[in-house]
């Protein structure tokens, strides 16, 4: 039979003037956007969409070429696999809040489980694919704005979501454990919110339910993320112990064997526990690990959206500045520093404004007093105003800053720049 021509998509292309080319390059920049890495598609891969060869893209093209429409994948003509049909359009989402997806999504799973007198629903692939897509828009959330608990309880929604599912459909054995996995997944973004929030109480209590969903959905790479976000956790609050132990379960996981990758972010996790706990020999040790396995790693390996977003050569650097401040190895901070920003994506914004908050910690401590203040000042005022871990870490430089040199010129521009921010004096 042959394939039934997407008109939906062609009329909307029309509209915007959009040609196959210039479409696929505008989904591969927001693929980059999500996942960390550059998408593979070009003209053909649209002209596919266009003439119904393709019918139901994979979950993170669905998600990119959703973010350059700003239309659900159902009103632009696709049809999830299985389905002969299209499929009822979802009302369109905030794109901060998705408030309206979340409730639209529990609605109907609530519907599902109410009394019936029919069989009750049988989910699906499709359906833990969509939970999936969500997923990796939280992680694109967290990337740009990071800490906001707007951003833990819209994934802790999604969690409740992916268990109501459990409660109220059926389902293979299979897709129950992807949607244990969805679960504990979202549960640890929840986790990692709080954590980057510095609302560590409500972290440890996401930690336990995400780390009890893990072992119901037997996925390692969610194991491995819950752990490595406990070390950071403990780390955090200073409890080095702690953090070295979370972290060890993390690197005991059979995955590091099979992907070195995963084995140099454990790695570089342990690089900071170490410089957290004052061992320069161990963090230097840990730091020539974590890099000679991610040299070992391989580019295009099948990796969780969430690691492809985040770890990379810019993270390890940032790492190692994270734990040469800890050791007040000034001058080593700096190096990493420039490094991690010379080697940052686009998408890290939360990334950037708390690597730019330590090189100015560094440059302060090494005397160099105007050059800090101006690296403090470019912080994005969003970030210095919303995010709790970048807004300590400015107001201790402005504590050391009164401490060293609180007279100079330098000085009565930043507490002027804080009053007019902050409203105090930072």
């Amino acid at each position: 039979m042959e394939p039934t021509r997407n008109t939906e998509l062609a009329a909307w292309m029309d509209k915007h003037g959009h040609s196959s080319n210039s479409l696929a390059e505008a989904v591969n920049g927001a693929i980059e956007t999500l996942t960390g890495r550059p998408g593979g598609l070009d003209g053909s891969s649209v002209r596919d969409w266009k003439a119904g060869r393709v019918r139901w893209p994979k979950s993170a093209t669905r998600v990119a070429l959703e973010q350059v429409t700003g239309l659900p994948a159902a009103a632009l003509g696709f049809v999830p696999r299985g389905r002969t049909t299209q499929i009822p359009t979802l009302p369109q989402e905030d794109p901060m809040k998705r408030r309206l997806f979340v409730s639209g999504v529990t609605a109907s799973a609530l519907a599902a489980a109410a009394p019936a007198t029919r069989t009750p629903r049988r989910i699906g692939m499709t359906d833990v694919e969509r939970l999936q897509q969500r997923f990796a828009e939280v992680i694109a959330s967290d990337h740009r704005h990071g800490g906001q608990l707007n951003i833990e309880n819209h994934a802790v929604a999604l969690a409740d979501t992916a268990l109501k599912l459990q409660e109220s459909c059926s389902a293979t054995e299979r897709v129950r454990s992807h949607l244990y996995g969805c679960a504990a997944a979202f549960r640890s973004s929840a986790m990692w919110a709080a954590i980057d929030g510095r609302r560590f109480d409500i972290a440890i209590s996401h930690m336990r339910e995400a780390q009890a969903l893990a072992e119901m959905a037997g996925d390692q790479a969610i194991k491995f993320r819950i752990w490595s976000h406990a070390s950071t956790m403990y780390r955090h609050i200073g409890r080095p112990t702690q953090a070295m132990a979370a972290n060890n379960v993390a690197r005991s996981l059979h995955l590091n064997r099979r992907d070195p990758m995963f084995a140099s972010l454990g790695l570089a996790r342990q690089m900071a526990i170490h410089g957290a706990s004052g061992d320069p020999i161990g963090t230097r040790r840990a730091y020539d690990e974590a890099q000679s396995a991610m040299d070992r790693a391989d580019p295009g390996a099948d990796r969780p959206v969430w690691l492809n977003a985040f770890y990379d050569q810019a993270e390890l650097h940032s790492l190692a500045l994270s734990s040469y401040l800890a050791l007040r190895d000034w001058e080593k901070a700096e190096y990493h520093a420039y490094r991690c920003l010379a080697a940052l994506r686009p998408h890290m914004r939360r990334s950037k404004a708390i690597t730019i908050a330590r090189l100015a910690r560094a440059q302060l401590e090494q005397g160099a007093i105007d050059a800090a203040t101006d690296t403090a000042l470019s912080v994005e005022t969003e970030a210095a105003t919303q995010h709790p871990r970048v807004a300590l870490m400015l107001n201790e430089f402005g504590g050391r800053l009164n401490v060293i040199a609180p007279t100079s010129t330098a000085a009565t521009t930043w507490y002027e720049h804080a009053r007019t921010t902050w409203g105090t004096a930072a």
